[in-house]
């Protein structure tokens, strides 16, 4: 969700359900769980007959979003090199 939100200034929830191909009750619910944790902002605006509902990621999801990057970055980099008390194999 925060890595479909990082280059957007805000999205609508069609958008988004579409985008990563979720239920509405599981975007929803992700949602709810991303705004309480202060990682998105969600607004609702009259569209005609209907609301339409708008998503943007928070200063705190960027930054949470970049240290996800950076750990997973570091992951990567730990992968090829020898640590003591394991064993590893290479790809062919």
């Amino acid at each position: 969700m925060l890595a479909a939100l990082a280059k957007l200034e805000d999205a609508d929830f069609r958008y988004l359900a579409n985008l990563l191909e979720v239920s509405d009750s599981t975007l929803s619910q992700t949602l709810t769980t991303l705004e309480a944790a202060h990682l998105v902002t969600v607004r609702k605006e009259p569209s005609g007959r209907r609301t339409k509902t708008w998503v943007a990621i928070t200063d705190a999801g960027r930054a949470a979003f970049a240290q996800h990057l950076a750990t997973l970055q570091a992951i990567i980099e730990a992968g090829g090199q020898q640590h003591d008390g394991g064993s590893q194999r290479s790809k062919p």
